[in-house]
């Protein structure tokens, strides 16, 4: 939310009605100092915050915090404390203002540019209803699904769950003889079969 022109705009507000209240204060009661010094704080805050100072120093007292060896709370980082702290490729977030500016100098953004984005989004929408085809074809045929889960084929439903509930205690992972392949493998021919 920093760096944007209505939360500047706003502090401006507030700003200009501090100064209004403190010339009341002068003309008139000694009480408007009070409110204008609210005001003033306010405004004050508004443009810290829209300037990027606070997530600034916010950012930075994290960062002193968790670097390891300042014998403060990052100490624990080197005895494996509590939290992880920042990761080493962690960088602090940009100015969002700086990427505003930017884009109005660069001018807007053609026609030809949206739908190249467009059409960008649907290729990797139908890649990806591809893939996910391929990788429904690509489990066991029913001949060797039935193979898998021991039955004969054209085994009713009732059947098939209770070979495919035998074949999994055998084979999960968990179990003493268990294997995680042959458990994947019984899960596809049981979904084969069921679906």
């Amino acid at each position: 939310m920093y760096g944007t022109r209505l939360v500047t705009a706003v502090a401006a507000v507030f700003a200009a009605i501090a100064v209004l209240f403190a010339i009341f204060g002068f003309v008139a009661n000694l009480g408007f100092f009070a409110v204008a010094a609210l005001f003033g704080a306010v405004a004050y805050f508004m443009w810290y915050h829209a300037s990027g100072r606070f997530a600034r120093r916010l950012y930075r007292g994290v960062e002193d915090r968790a670097a390891p060896g300042d014998g403060g709370r990052g100490a624990r980082a080197d005895r494996g404390g509590f939290g992880a702290g920042p990761r080493e490729d962690w960088e602090p977030p940009r100015d969002e203002g700086a990427r505003g500016r930017a884009r109005a100098a660069g001018g807007q953004q053609t026609a030809a540019g949206r739908r190249q984005r467009r059409g960008a989004r649907a290729g990797g929408q139908r890649r990806r209803q591809r893939a996910a085809a391929a990788a429904q074809r690509s489990g066991p045929t029913a001949a060797e699904a039935y193979d898998t889960l021991g039955l004969d084929r054209g085994a009713d439903e009732d059947a098939v769950k209770a070979a495919y509930r035998e074949k999994v205690k055998e084979v999960h992972p968990d179990s003493p003889d268990g294997d995680e392949e042959e458990f994947k493998e019984v899960q596809s021919a049981y979904e084969r079969l069921t679906d």
